[in-house]
């Protein structure tokens, strides 16, 4: 009889004791890289002039679309906090336009919607803008399409020189 309150209390204890080992051992772990690392901090985004049409680069999508997907080169930028920005013209087929200012954080495949264009020039902010994940799974996004193939590839250099090549010269299966 003894052995089976024994027993009892024993079950009923392991899980304090466990959680007070954990927390000994692998909080303290946990905590040491945490204090080695900076958080992530975004600068604040300028809004870019008006796309010129001398200025836009079209970049190639999978079949899936019928739009044209244009990137306005003056407004590329790679920021000190790792973001990538650009202004993203998307074209129909009957010419209507959709005009977004945006922002492409590589180290983590998230993308951020700033602003977005009004035919007279001008840019209107957008009140929810957060960072949201890359879809890429989603069948005629340009945003998987700019991830992977142009502004957030593994093996390039996020300098404006080459992420310009890369969008003029068709990403990096075309080179």
């Amino acid at each position: 009889m003894r052995r089976i309150f024994f027993l009892i209390a024993v079950l009923l204890a392991a899980p304090g004791i466990a959680a007070s080992l954990y927390n000994a051992d692998w909080g303290q772990f946990e905590s040491d890289f945490e204090e080695n690392t900076k958080a992530w901090q975004e600068i604040q985004a300028q809004l870019p002039p008006a796309p010129k049409p001398e200025n836009l680069i079209e970049v190639k999508l999978d079949s899936s679309t019928r739009n044209k997907l244009l990137i306005d080169a003056a407004s590329l930028s790679y920021g000190n906090d790792g973001v990538v920005r650009y202004t993203a013209i998307i074209r129909s087929p009957a010419g209507a336009e959709n005009i977004s200012f945006e922002g492409m954080r590589c180290e983590n495949g998230e993308r951020k919607l700033y602003a977005f264009g009004r035919p007279n020039g001008d840019w209107s902010r957008n009140r929810y803008a957060k960072w949201e994940p890359i879809q890429a799974r989603l069948a005629g996004g340009y945003h998987r399409e700019l991830f992977f193939h142009y502004l957030c590839t593994v093996n390039t250099k996020r300098d404006l020189p080459t992420l310009l090549h890369l969008l003029k010269s068709g990403g990096i299966y075309e080179q």
